[in-house]
């Protein structure tokens, strides 16, 4: 078990940070997800024999790193679900995208429809797509800028889709953007939601290590 970064848990929920490359849940590839190790976190920790119940309520495609929170009950995972489904939960990716944005800030507005291969693409055939975007920095050495991006719509691989198609790739992404063997520059960053017993207002925050594309900036 790889060691897990807590930023909060209680009876209900718990929010953790995932590592880049690692499953969100388990797939028919077999590999270890994050799941697995919060839930062998919990076991040993709380002393749970058998299964340990762990709702999943939103998830990160498996290159992407960043906040994640799962609940604990039943009931915070509907209730987590519900609030997820109103888009009363804010999540905030930073990327790292090839080139200079022509707009310091700015909404894509899509239609995104996920093809056979596995890979989407724009399409008046799709689903709406919805972000903004704030240029937090550029780099003119590299000729790349750092981007904070509030998702309004939760399409497959929608950040990676709506910025390549403006020829603004994100550095690491192998598929859309230059194949190069780095890691892709997304991570969720920031997620702000009520906490779906207390009722508290939950915030959280953090950046991915100083590594690969993100020694372009200071974060």
């Amino acid at each position: 078990m790889s060691k897990l970064r807590v930023l909060y848990e209680d009876n209900h929920i718990i929010v953790v940070v995932k590592p880049f490359n690692v499953l969100s849940q388990g797939d028919s590839t077999g590999d270890r997800s994050i799941m697995d190790d919060i839930k062998d976190y919990i076991k040993v920790k709380y002393h749970k024999p058998g299964n340990v119940y762990l709702g999943l309520v939103h998830r990160l495609d498996r290159p992407v790193g960043g906040i994640m929170v799962f609940a604990r009950s039943s009931k915070a995972a509907s209730r987590l679900c519900k609030s997820f489904n109103e888009h009363s939960i804010v999540k905030k990716y930073l990327a790292i995208v090839h080139g200079k944005m022509e707009k310091d800030s700015g909404e894509f507005v899509d239609r995104i429809e996920k093809g056979k291969d596995g890979n989407s693409f724009i399409s008046p055939n799709g689903k709406e797509a919805i972000l903004d975007y704030e240029v937090l920095e550029y780099n003119s050495i590299n000729n790349c800028s750092l981007v904070s991006i509030t998702l309004k719509t939760g399409r497959h691989h929608q950040i990676r889709v709506q910025f390549a198609s403006r020829g603004h790739y994100l550095l690491g992404d192998q598929r859309y953007g230059v194949p190069d063997n780095k890691q892709i520059s997304l991570f969720s960053y920031y997620l702000s939601f009520t906490h779906p017993v207390t009722k508290e207002k939950m915030e959280f925050k953090v950046y991915p290590e100083q590594e690969n594309y993100w020694t372009s900036f200071t974060l």
